[in-house]
């Protein structure tokens, strides 16, 4: 009776073993071992969220790549030759024309929003309106007392806007020129500089006006608002004739929308799990906010701020995974 009680004991716990494998990693065996290649931008959150997910498969069994790809020529290069598997933010608001291509193609996989909407725009600190009062309204920048008033010495009289890196595009240069705006354009070298200068002008109450753009936290830190230009269409940036000046496109501000996420078009193939996750994959955008600061503000790393994500998320994950 002992003996038989003992083997109808250790076979039950082989089945529970088993069954807790199995639910540890639901689908993991039918993944490819080769590692899912997650793409890395030049910005914070876009690399918060490729690190939780990566962490996530990494929980799940895959193993995973962080290549650092070019924002908007990934859409159509490294997505869909394979070279990146996954990327997890494309904004409506800069990215539209390269998302087009990207899905003209048919080798790549739009696989739903992410879930905060997107807004990007020229933003200056509300102590500067007492210089500028016309603010927002675009056109008060066409004053050549209020250009002077966010000028530098490098660009007066005209004054001076930091714009976004190059590789984000976002056309400012063109709506400078499409405006008649007295400014001159100064791409930052990185995101990192952009926020650090603004920060820096900020504490001193110096004349700025930059690319600010949300989800993020400096629209919570940082009292300010968002210059209003003429509403955004699409003729805007593509029939010279629409718009205010009638022989220049890009009179208008930048589009606002979603943040998308792709894949490569084999990877549901290839990782059916991990495609499964990208699927599903959501951030709240205060939570989004919350980490970027703890990242930018507080020089936690990107690497620890996403490993807690994870710790502490994992009953929302593993429901991704099913």
């Amino acid at each position: 009776m002992s003996t038989l009680w003992n083997w109808k004991s250790a076979a039950l716990t082989a089945a529970a073993a088993t069954s807790v494998a199995f639910t540890t990693l639901p689908a993991a065996a039918e993944d490819s071992t080769d590692p899912v290649k997650i793409a890395l931008f030049d910005w914070t959150s876009v690399n918060l969220n490729a690190k939780i997910y990566g962490g996530i498969l990494e929980k799940l069994g895959d193993s995973v790549e962080y290549p650092t790809g070019d924002y908007l020529s990934s859409l159509t290069t490294s997505l869909t030759n394979g070279d990146v598997d996954v990327a997890l933010e494309f904004w409506d608001t800069t990215a539209g024309e390269a998302m087009a291509a990207s899905d003209a193609t048919g080798q790549t996989e739009r696989l739903g929003p992410l879930g905060p909407d997107a807004k990007e725009e020229w933003w200056y600190p509300m102590y500067m309106k007492e210089l500028c009062p016309g603010l927002p309204n675009w056109e008060a920048l066409k004053d050549p007392a209020c250009a002077a008033a966010f000028s530098t010495p490098e660009t007066a009289p005209n004054g001076r806007y930091v714009g976004g890196p190059v590789t984000w595009e976002g056309f400012d240069d063109e709506r400078v020129q499409a405006l008649g705006l007295p400014f001159t354009v100064i791409h930052a070298g990185t995101d990192a500089a952009m926020f650090a200068e603004l920060d820096s002008a900020y504490q001193r109450k110096a004349p700025i006006m930059l690319w600010i753009y949300s989800p993020h936290w400096a629209p919570a830190k940082y009292e300010g608002e968002w210059v209003q230009f003429p509403e955004y269409t699409p003729e805007c940036y593509t029939d010279p004739a629409w718009g205010i000046n009638k022989d220049m496109a890009y009179d208008c501000g930048k589009p606002h929308g979603k943040i998308w996420k792709y894949a490569w078009a084999g990877m549901k193939d290839q990782w059916p799990m991990a495609y499964k996750v990208a699927k599903n994959y959501t951030i709240d955008t205060a939570e989004l906010n919350k980490m970027s600061g703890e990242v930018d503000l507080d020089g936690k790393t990107i690497e620890e701020v996403a490993a807690a994500w994870v710790d502490a998320n994992e009953a929302t994950w593993r429901k991704w995974a099913e």
